[in-house]
């Protein structure tokens, strides 16, 4: 069993023999997604987990798995160096383990200057050079982020219409939100990509904002919704 644990809810898949048997998504608190977790009928022999959740949040979630099927979960955490992939951070450990196995994944797939964007509660963007050193990345709030930030610090900024994320000026308060804040993460891959320089890096995404943020920016990508999944699976097997 494999999860990619957030700050409130947890992705999770069960593999067996290299093929998917089983995901779903667990929030602490929902009874549903506890029994869909939980339910299984086919038990782990391996539980390896992804996490950027507070220290008390991940040594609840160690005990609900340990209780349930009496496996040790293994927790991934940043590295200096896995495999040929070097990380840039003086501290390792200060790099979130979603960002540093996404990019593990990605080396997985391919080699050359790659370009990692993951596109969820916050847009991160990191660049690995063809021999697999980080050269940088970047941290930027993402679409939820960014809308909640207008309606908690202004007064007047408010709307009730559910509106699509576009490029187009917007000719509303909800549309100049929304397409605003597409601008603004479609805006910061660009210029990303743009102070990268040459040669241009592959791009690969993953997120549940990746499609979006692709036909946002119509360039060439991979989106490979499982990225994190796969990175924490080379980093288990190489122990």
């Amino acid at each position: 069993m494999q999860l990619d644990v957030g700050n409130s809810s947890a992705k999770w898949r069960l593999v067996r023999a290299g093929s998917v048997l089983a995901r779903g998504r667990y929030r602490p608190g929902d009874e549903a997604s506890r029994q869909a977790l939980l339910g299984l009928a086919d038990a782990p022999q391996a539980i390896w987990v992804s996490s950027v959740a507070a220290p008390d949040a991940e040594r609840e979630l160690a005990q609900l798995l340990r209780a349930q099927w009496g496996v040790e979960p293994w927790f991934a955490r940043s590295a200096a160096r896995s495999g040929d992939l070097v990380n840039s951070y003086a501290d390792p450990s200060r790099m979130g383990v979603d960002r540093w196995l996404a990019m593990l994944g990605a080396r997985a797939r391919l080699q050359g200057r790659l370009c990692v964007v993951d596109a969820g509660s916050a847009l991160t963007i990191d660049l690995v050079a063809a021999d697999g050193v980080h050269e940088g990345g970047y941290i930027i709030p993402g679409p939820a982020l960014m809308e909640r930030s207008l309606l908690l610090d202004t007064d007047r900024v408010r709307f009730a219409e559910d509106t699509a994320y576009d490029l187009a000026p917007g000719r509303s308060t909800a549309q100049a939100v929304r397409h605003g804040i597409a601008l603004a993460q479609a805006g910061a891959v660009g210029l990303a990509l743009c102070a990268a320089g040459e040669p241009a890096p592959t791009l690969l995404f993953c997120g549940g904002g990746a499609e979006l943020l692709v036909s946002l920016l119509q360039v060439e990508g991979q989106v490979v919704p499982d990225l994190v999944f796969e990175g924490l699976e080379c980093m288990a097997r190489a122990g």
